[in-house]
């Protein structure tokens, strides 16, 4: 804990590389800014249009980690910044009218991981994302529609079909925010990895059978 608030309040190095940096070199923050690419997993049966800014590797791998494990919350700016433009490449990719609002629906995380984390990390993505797509001419609000209704292992160390039991029936719709789901133009799911995509296939299924479906998903990287 002590390094986390030391790594928030004095960041030192670029989180990426380590090289003496605001948050990220400018060379770290190009991993992120695509070309973005279309996801496929042939193992996970439901999977969404899903568009990644950036591999699950070198540079991109150390600053997830960082943001997420060692409290390295200065870098919510420009990963939201990257999430942003997943996002804009998904509603290009689906085709979706330039007119009404983009709703970023976050994937929950597990109430044990947000506590330690200090909060849902992947929800204060999609705020900054969202606030980068409104600056930029896109109306977008963040929708947390997606409640975890069950008690999902942690998924590191499972292969594609223990994955997909580990989440079925996991999500379920938050009433109080289905009606601003439906108003929105469009609905994109967002998401900091993806693995196998069972979790965003079980999160857009879940979307779907309460009639709300999502155009697709957007993530920040691929493993």
């Amino acid at each position: 804990m002590f390094h986390s608030v030391v790594d928030l309040l004095f960041p030192a190095d670029c989180a990426g590389c380590g090289d003496p940096a605001d948050t990220l070199c400018a060379r770290c923050r190009r991993r992120f800014a695509g070309p973005h690419a279309a996801v496929r997993r042939s193992g996970s049966a439901g999977l969404p249009l899903t568009v990644t800014a950036a591999s699950y590797d070198g540079p991109v791998r150390a600053a997830l980690l960082a943001y997420k494990e060692r409290g390295r919350r200065d870098l919510a700016g420009p990963l939201g910044a990257a999430l942003a433009g997943a996002v804009a490449a998904v509603v290009a990719t689906a085709g979706e009218p330039t007119a009404g609002v983009v709703g970023l629906v976050p994937v929950p995380s597990r109430r044990r991981a947000a506590r330690r984390r200090g909060g849902d990390h992947v929800a204060r993505l999609a705020r900054r994302a969202a606030a980068d797509l409104c600056a930029s001419g896109r109306p977008a609000a963040v929708v947390e529609l997606v409640r975890l209704r069950g008690s999902p292992r942690d998924s590191a160390g499972l292969d594609a079909a223990a994955r997909v039991l580990n989440v079925a029936g996991c999500f379920g719709l938050d009433p109080v925010r289905f009606a601003g789901a439906a108003a929105c133009g469009a609905l994109v799911v967002v998401d900091d990895i993806v693995t196998t995509g069972a979790t965003l296939a079980e999160v857009t299924r879940a979307m779907s059978a309460a009639g709300l479906p999502a155009c697709g998903a957007a993530v920040l990287a691929a493993a």
